[in-house]
């Protein structure tokens, strides 16, 4: 971390350039410490040890130290990228070492409570407990905890990949009190705000929402959801993520299915992207450009209806000098509104009242000539995914 941190401090310039390499301000502490496959073991003695939480605090001190000495203080810094689920099992003649073993996943709730040496009853670990997880063991400990752990308190915030398997972003599947999926962002943040209030922080950390997709079917098989659902509710998941004052941000994970491996396998790998693998567009891609979401799609004629979306080209558009950016709300192909993208990420949310039924769609066109811009896209206008509205008549 040290290398890294210190060759994009913004001042580097390697051998044989002429200039130094640009600065990175935007950091985060390892990737999903409670996934076994990342980091191992996660548990130990037939797993009733959590092992991976004690050598995680230990990475997110070592990190944190690194980017302090080398100029990144000021910084973005995130700590968690938590994996949404987890599992537990006592050993069997099956799973030996029961889960989550040294390579299955410990529930983030849990992980987060054991990498703050808290209990169920968010009360500090004490003795044994304690000592086998790398914890204070008694009352001076604790209190010399968050003083030795700075990381842990004055991080900016915590990412999260609350992908929901193939439900929609309001269900988790299983009210598991311990995951951390987009429906359980509530309980995520309740856990945050406790740990560190056992030891006298008053730290309301932000949660950046990082890793998000569906796998989709086709290319996978079986129970995945269709790619035209997993448009419909990567729009849904971004506008609750909006909607909510403690989620910072919404990455799409991944741009490209992976090729299936063996070739016409049932399961073609962690096929989210918003591309098939041969680089054929889903549709998700126009969702994901162009976002649009009405939490009601079915309403009387004269009911004030929300419109949300994002013209998520425009804010670097306006960074280039193109002048205003606005994005158009069609009816049936027609242009009824144009919207001012004035927010800094390009969003908007709004309240429109419609005569008719029929679909309802944005359109953006990008500016006819940006330099930057790949060849044959100046100029061109693209489209939304179409949302289906119903009228009421009287």
């Amino acid at each position: 971390m040290r290398a890294v941190a210190t060759r994009y401090d913004g001042g580097f310039t390697p051998a044989g350039q002429f200039s130094p390499l640009p600065g990175v301000r935007f950091w985060t502490i390892f990737n999903e410490p409670n996934f076994g496959e990342d980091l191992g073991p996660q548990a130990i003695d037939g797993s009733r040890v959590s092992a991976a939480p004690m050598m995680y605090r230990r990475l997110v001190n070592a990190g944190w130290s690194a980017l302090k000495a080398t100029g990144h203080g000021r910084d973005t810094i995130l700590i968690g990228e938590f994996a949404a689920r987890g599992m537990s099992a006592k050993p069997s003649r099956q799973t030996r070492q029961g889960f989550p073993g040294n390579y299955g996943q410990t529930k983030p709730l849990i992980f987060i409570r054991t990498l703050y040496c808290v209990n169920s009853r968010y009360q500090a670990l004490r003795g044994r407990a304690a000592r086998r997880v790398g914890c204070p063991t008694d009352a001076a400990g604790s209190r010399r905890f968050r003083r030795l752990n700075p990381g842990l308190f004055r991080a900016s915030g915590v990412g999260d990949h609350p992908a929901p398997d193939n439900l929609p972003p309001t269900i988790d599947g299983t009210s598991d009190p311990n995951f951390a999926t987009i429906a359980d962002l509530g309980r995520l943040e309740t856990t945050l705000d406790r740990v560190n209030r056992v030891y006298g922080s008053t730290k309301k950390y932000d949660i950046y929402n990082d890793e998000y997709g569906y796998i989709t079917h086709p290319p996978s098989r079986s129970h995945y959801v269709s790619p035209a659902t997993a448009a419909y509710y990567i729009n849904w998941a971004e506008y609750l993520s909006w909607k909510n004052p403690r989620v910072k941000s919404y990455m799409q994970y991944l741009l490209k299915d992976p090729q299936p491996n063996p070739p016409n396998s049932p399961y073609a790998g962690y096929a989210s992207g918003l591309e098939y693998d041969n680089g054929q567009p889903k549709p998700a891609y126009n969702a994901y450009r162009l976002p649009l979401y009405l939490p009601k799609t079915r309403f009387a004629p004269r009911a004030n209806v929300e419109v949300w979306g994002d013209a998520r080209p425009a804010p670097f558009m306006q960074r280039d000098a193109n002048g205003p950016q606005t994005v158009s709300i069609q009816l049936n192909d027609e242009t009824i509104r144009t919207v001012r993208a004035t927010e800094p990420r390009g969003y908007f949310d709004l309240r429109m009242r419609f005569a008719t039924s029929g679909t309802l769609r944005l359109a953006y066109t990008y500016p006819s000539s940006d330099p930057f811009l790949p060849l044959g896209v100046a100029g061109s206008t693209v489209y939304s995914r179409s949302v289906k509205i119903k009228v009421h008549q009287a």
